[in-house]
């Protein structure tokens, strides 16, 4: 009942102000924090041209609306405290109480910033920190609601209708990564903080960036000038999204070798698929054609029982990666999208004939893995006296057209947020100018495909919010955890490539720190439950570089390298008192290569702050890396406790240390 109530209370205060003349953007509500010892920016709309006046802190500010209707003014905040209140009028007062002055840091990127206290992630000891929460009302709580936009908004939609003091009911659904951030800054500094989660899973960093930061960028500003033409109207923008799978539906078919004169030649009974290769339902396609993606035809026979003719059939897939067309007998019997979505179509009873029949799927697959896969004993067809026929086993496959060679597929941008400029103008947007400190990002998994273009992206980002807010706030990076099975032997990753990426950003962007995760991922889950430590890492940048505070902040940082013979020394800053091992008595994680360039795992040891790389295998090495992988080995931390980032020698172009 007291979440309730709270949550009423807040729908209920933020009526009362957009029944007022003059509305304040959604930042402004009760239990908010303002940025202390700031000029802070206090802005909404009014009857053009009217006066409105804001009391703070014994002060009264004046502006005049724009003809719009727009105004803005700046107050004064004194150091943390509180609680104050905010008077704002046009001639019709009205009240903003329970105001904080401390510390606001806003929190963005996709599903491990959004992932919950409790919910569909919950975190380690989740009970005891909701217990706990309600020890924190100086914590507060904005949660930007998950919205969309073409074009720039000014508004966006609080989830709980506003600010929210923390409790252990307001937590429940808050970004756990959010929270224990403020919560360490809370502690160490002794203020209220304020953390604003506008955050959405799976989504690419591009979202999240204004048109403007996007110009030049190869195919990123060209979708950026498209997507700015869409309505606004979210059923407009579905619409439109309707008419654009059409049209893309009718081109892809006409590049399908599959189809002849518009008919689908691969579907019918009496198509010849004897050249095709075997397949075994469920399966996965690039298990059977490693890095395939593209669209690819599937097919089936199976003998129909007399007493099934002429009557309606169920036919069973257990998912499609990712969009299929399903004919049974040469007809269309159902389409579907979705990776991890079962399908389950209706054959009808005047396509269903005693004896063979071929069931077959046009799949379209646009990356990962592909093909009918999943759980046993879900890929069948079920007749009207629930007898099922299975349908896995060997079927015959035949690729059609190579992914990079078909048009690019539409997106609804009325629901899915991976087009450019989407979340930025819907979520980042309506937050400028609020007073902030800094801000804090953990998102990366959705671009691990393309790790290279993320050094230029997320370094363009940063610049882009700093210009938004015209400050060059502090930019705290979450490095992308391990997961995924050990790699046993030396290879490439993208994932070790897109934490490269976001090495490279802390590197060379002035303000950025990068929290080290390699240690604490989950090999079967993305979203590991640690985010206590998530977000104690996190803090200690803001702690040591924004507070002043004397506390290691990140782990050792390799600065340069010496090859010696058949060894390679690396040189370590950040080391603390020294290096250390965890976890085992010998050092984990390293390989080398020589001039052919093919890795081999190594031995390592400490010598005072340095570590020595050699390898048996590789008589003159060239080139080492570290926990090169998408969830490594690797021990190396300094004596704070914090690991050292993965690392690689053999590509760096342009960075800070050298090579001799």
């Amino acid at each position: 009942m007291k979440k309730l109530f709270l949550a009423l209370l807040a729908v209920l205060n933020a009526c009362l102000i957009s029944l007022a003349e003059v509305r304040m953007n959604p930042l402004f509500t009760d239990n908010m924090v303002l940025q202390q010892r700031s000029e802070v920016p206090v802005w909404g709309t009014a009857s053009p041209g009217s006066v409105v006046s804001v009391v703070w802190n014994r002060h009264t500010y004046q502006t005049q609306a724009d003809p719009d209707g727009k105004w803005m003014l700046k107050v004064r905040t004194p150091k943390a405290g509180g609680p104050y209140e905010m008077i704002v009028s046009d001639g019709e007062p009205f009240t903003i109480s329970n105001i904080l002055v401390g510390e606001v840091w806003l929190c963005s990127g996709q599903s491990n910033m959004e992932m919950p206290v409790k919910g569909w992630g919950k975190v380690k000891d989740y009970e005891k920190e909701l217990k706990e929460a309600d020890r924190y009302p100086q914590i507060r709580l904005m949660q930007v609601r998950r919205v969309t936009s073409p074009k720039p908004l000014d508004d966006f939609e609080a989830d709980g209708g506003g600010w929210l003091v923390c409790s252990s009911e307001s937590l429940e659904k808050f970004s756990a990564t959010a929270y224990f951030f403020a919560r360490e800054i809370h502690l160490n500094e002794r203020v209220p903080v304020g953390v604003i989660n506008s955050s959405w899973g799976g989504t690419v960093i591009e979202a999240w960036m204004s048109a403007d930061a996007l110009e030049g960028v190869s195919r990123l500003e060209e979708d950026a000038k498209v997507i700015s033409t869409y309505p606004i109207s979210k059923k407009d923008r579905a619409e439109l999204y309707k008419r654009q799978v059409k049209e893309w539906d009718e081109a892809v078919r006409q590049l399908d070798r599959g189809f002849s004169e518009g008919n689908p030649v691969w579907a019918s009974c009496g198509y010849d698929d004897s050249q095709w290769a075997g397949i075994a339902v469920p399966c996965q396609i690039e298990s059977h054609v490693p890095g395939y993606n593209g669209l690819f035809w599937m097919r089936k026979e199976v003998d129909i029982p007399a007493e099934w003719e002429g009557k309606e059939l169920t036919l069973s897939l257990c998912a499609v990666d990712d969009w299929d067309y399903t004919y049974f007998n040469g007809t269309l019997i159902g389409k579907g999208y979705g990776w991890n979505v079962r399908r389950t179509y209706k054959v009808p009873a005047e396509n269903v004939h005693a004896g063979k029949a071929v069931v077959t799927v046009r799949c379209l697959d646009t990356g990962g893995e592909g093909g009918i896969y999943g759980k046993k004993d879900r890929t069948f067809l079920e007749g009207p006296d629930g007898r099922k026929i299975s349908l896995e086993g060997e079927w015959s496959w035949c690729s059609s057209k190579d992914y990079s060679q078909l048009p690019e597929r539409p997106t609804d941008t009325s629901s899915n947020p991976n087009r450019p400029t989407l979340l930025y103008n819907a979520m980042i947007n309506p937050l400028v100018p609020f007073a902030i400190k800094g801000a804090i990002w953990y998102q990366g998994c959705a671009n691990v495909d393309r790790a290279y273009q993320y050094r230029e992206l997320l370094p363009l980002m940063i610049g882009d919010w700093r210009q938004a807010w015209g400050c060059d706030f502090p930019f705290h990076i979450a490095q992308l955890a391990n997961f995924k099975d050990r790699q046993t032997v030396p290879g490439e990753s993208d994932w070790a490539e897109l934490r490269e990426a976001q090495m490279m950003t802390a590197e060379t962007v002035r303000g950025a720190g990068l929290a080290v995760l390699i240690d604490i991922g989950e090999a079967k889950d993305i979203h590991p439950k640690n985010k206590q430590e998530v977000g104690r890492r996190l803090a200690l940048h803001a702690l040591a570089n924004e507070y002043g505070h004397k506390v290691d902040a990140e782990g050792p940082k390799l600065e340069r390298y010496e090859i010696h013979g058949d060894s390679i020394r690396l040189f370590f800053s950040n080391v603390g008192k020294g290096l250390a091992v965890q976890g085992s008595d010998r050092l984990e994680g390293f390989a080398l290569a020589g001039a052919d360039r093919k890795f081999h795992w190594a031995d390592a040891v400490i010598e005072g702050n340095t570590v020595v790389v050699r390898s048996q295998d590789v008589p003159r090495p060239l080139a080492v890396r570290y926990a090169w992988s998408a969830s490594p080995l690797g021990n190396l931390y300094n004596s704070a406790g914090l690991p050292a980032s993965p690392f690689r020698t053999d590509e760096w172009p342009g960075l800070t240390f050298g090579r001799n």
